[in-house]
């Protein structure tokens, strides 16, 4: 035993005089190092424009409360996972890391949108000398998750932002009823279409991105599928979204759902092409168009996750949706069939007054002496 001890001693020694003369682990950055200085709003730093060639002053300022809110920091994505080259801090220089970092190269973990990319027209006005970035469209620090973003909010944050549409679509009938429902990048590009429904109050006219809903109902998030889909197939039918929105006004809530036709932001979405834009009304304005093949109502939790919960293509045709008119595509079928009764009974009143005058012909002659 003691022949034993006396052999583990020594190695044992040298193992953790190794351990601690080797080099340690490189310790993780946090968001809250980078925002010891980031958080400053004055601070800034002189670059030279990239189209001009011109000095310009960059703003380096995170605003931390929005960027706690996108969707990078809901992934658990820290500064450091994007500025990869910096590797370690250190407080005692003015500038802690280098003064000049690599860009930000989007693509190392989006590289399918990345590959869709370079196919755009935004990546073709390279050959102009203008420099066409991912974050010129989505932002630095501030990348919002937008599968619930309502239309408005998609297109402020990306074809507006450089695009005016009234000054390429002349040729377009009902121009802001197009604008107003339908997604710049659903005739622009080939991302498959889908239909959101959010919810509206009528009384206050406010949009909500689901949450509302489920505060309004008392419930957990993961009991809505519970609550309303009563034949338990994960998707809402006709029936069951009535009785939604029967639900909601039993709690005081006089509710209706505003529809938007929006692209499923997939990598396709990025591949915008010049000339290749959908003008077949055809392809949207007809009974079994696949462009309302999917429909969902999107919740967005506390946390930013996103619950999809589909619902059946009928309920578009609900009264509840009777803003969201597309010719042939949706319709009301109560209305049609209340109009069919109304052409039909006028066609019925012409030919019974008809049918009666041709019956009445002998009698009308009898009694007419004049025309006997």
């Amino acid at each position: 035993m003691q022949k034993m001890t006396k052999l583990i001693l020594p190695y044992g020694l040298c193992i953790v005089f190794i351990c601690c003369i080797g080099p340690s682990p490189v310790r993780a950055i946090e968001n809250s190092e980078c925002l010891e200085c980031h958080s400053d709003k004055s601070l800034t730093k002189e670059s030279t424009d990239n189209i001009l060639q011109s000095a310009i002053t960059v703003n380096l300022y995170v605003d931390e409360e929005i960027f706690n809110r996108s969707v990078h920091n809901i992934n658990g994505i820290t500064c450091v996972d994007c500025h990869s080259d910096i590797e370690e801090l250190n407080f005692d220089e003015e500038v802690p890391h280098k003064a000049n970092l690599e860009s930000v190269h989007c693509a190392r973990c989006h590289e399918e949108e990345g590959e869709a990319f370079k196919n755009s027209v935004h990546m073709e006005i390279l050959k102009k000398g203008i420099t066409m970035t991912c974050y010129a469209c989505h932002g630095y620090h501030d990348v919002m998750q937008m599968d619930t973003a309502l239309l408005a909010e998609r297109e402020n944050n990306y074809c507006l932002k450089c695009h005016n549409p009234y000054q390429f679509h002349e040729w377009l009938p009902a121009r802001e009823s197009h604008f107003a429902f339908v997604e710049c990048v659903v005739c622009h590009a080939s991302a498959p279409p889908q239909i959101h429904l959010t919810f509206i109050d009528l009384v206050t006219n406010k949009l909500s991105k689901g949450e509302e809903i489920i505060k309004i109902l008392g419930i957990e998030y993961d009991k809505f599928m519970a609550l309303i889909d009563s034949n338990k197939d994960n998707i809402i039918n006709q029936d069951e979204f009535d009785s939604l929105i029967l639900l909601l006004r039993q709690k005081n809530i006089h509710a209706s759902f505003h529809a938007e036709l929006v692209a499923d932001l997939k990598p396709e979405a990025h591949q915008v092409k010049r000339g290749a834009a959908e003008k077949s009304c055809e392809k949207c304005h007809m009974a079994d168009s696949s462009y309302f093949n999917a429909v969902f109502i999107l919740i967005t939790r506390e946390d930013g996750a996103v619950d999809r919960h589909e619902v059946e293509r009928e309920v578009l045709e609900s009264y509840n949706l009777s803003h969201f008119y597309m010719m042939a595509g949706t319709r009301v079928k109560l209305l049609d069939k209340i109009g069919f009764l109304l052409i039909a009974g006028g066609v019925a009143v012409v030919l019974l007054h008809f049918g009666i005058r041709i019956i009445t012909i002998p009698a009308r002659r009898k009694n007419d002496p004049g025309k006997g």
